[in-house]
């Protein structure tokens, strides 16, 4: 029986395609407001990380964090933010001890949902993300490097997520681009959005979103919206990872000879082959492991 997640989740569906459910965190004191007023301003500053005023779809969205507001401090952010355009987001607040419990939990439900896909047996690098974010804000269009299953805590949000491995979307050489990061502005038109699907995100329900699959977030206009996501590799999309990296190596080279690499995530051998392959050129370059 799972302790965060609804029980009837489909394991099956894990990093094939984004669904919703629903969560069972609703009330959890550690996402109280006033909780996160307290542990914020605590945590290593490179944890925390925000901005203002409203971003656009197509904005960078990591970059963006990159660059704090020299005029307005974490304090002023988050005691404004019902009613100034701003945008928080803090990588590993489980080093408070008041998220510790909501973390094992979490990793916990997604090992079960591992072991019943057969992709592993613990999350890999599991972290959480927590964002709090001012009415009608936007987490501009991105894949991520791991799965997620995002939850929602407050306010309401449209998250609009595309297919995983769908090149109409992310382009091959844009998703290994990105994956290695040489490149973290993806190209994004209203097309993406045909091909995409806009889950209506409201407080108690969740969303799993795949490993690079492109996404966008809307926040809605009626409150500040906290939610909160899991992020985590399984031995699968590891492989992936590390299959994404050498394509990116390997395509320099063989666009030389009016060629390409072949796509990853359609042959499991292909890509573990390419893994180890990946994992050999960067201990000859003196990368390490």
């Amino acid at each position: 029986m799972s302790t965060c997640f609804a029980d009837n989740l489909d394991s099956e569906l894990l990093d094939k395609q984004p669904f919703k459910f629903h969560h069972k965190l609703m009330g959890h004191p550690a996402l109280s407001l006033e909780n996160l007023s307290r542990v914020l301003p605590t945590l290593p500053g490179q944890q925390v990380m925000y901005s203002k005023g409203l971003l656009d779809v197509d904005a960078d969205f990591e970059s963006t964090f990159r660059k704090k507001p020299k005029d307005r401090s974490l304090e002023e952010v988050i005691e404004s933010i019902r009613t100034t355009d701003a945008y928080i987001m803090v990588r590993s607040p489980e080093v408070d001890p008041s998220f510790a419990d909501l973390y094992r939990a979490l990793c916990g439900d997604v090992s079960t949902l591992m072991k019943q896909r057969g992709v592993g047996e613990m999350p890999v690098g599991a972290q959480l993300y927590l964002f709090i974010a001012s009415p009608n804000s936007v987490t501009p269009f991105h894949i991520d490097r791991y799965s997620t299953f995002l939850m929602q805590f407050r306010g309401s949000k449209t998250v609009t997520v595309a297919h995983p491995w769908d090149d109409r979307v992310v382009s091959q050489q844009d998703r290994e681009a990105y994956v290695i990061r040489q490149n973290t502005k993806l190209p994004w038109t209203s097309l993406i959005d045909q091909l995409s699907t806009a889950f209506e995100f409201s407080p108690g329900e969740a969303l799993h979103i795949p490993f690079v699959a492109g996404h966008h977030v809307r926040n809605g206009p009626e409150d500040v919206s906290i939610s909160m996501s899991i992020i985590f590799n399984t031995d699968e999309s590891i492989r992936w990872r590390d299959a994404l990296s050498f394509n990116h190596v390997l395509r320099k080279q063989l666009g030389r000879l009016g060629m390409q690499p072949a796509k990853v995530g359609q042959s499991a051998w292909r890509d573990s082959l390419k893994s180890s392959l990946w994992h050999r050129y960067i201990k000859m370059r003196g990368f390490g492991e």
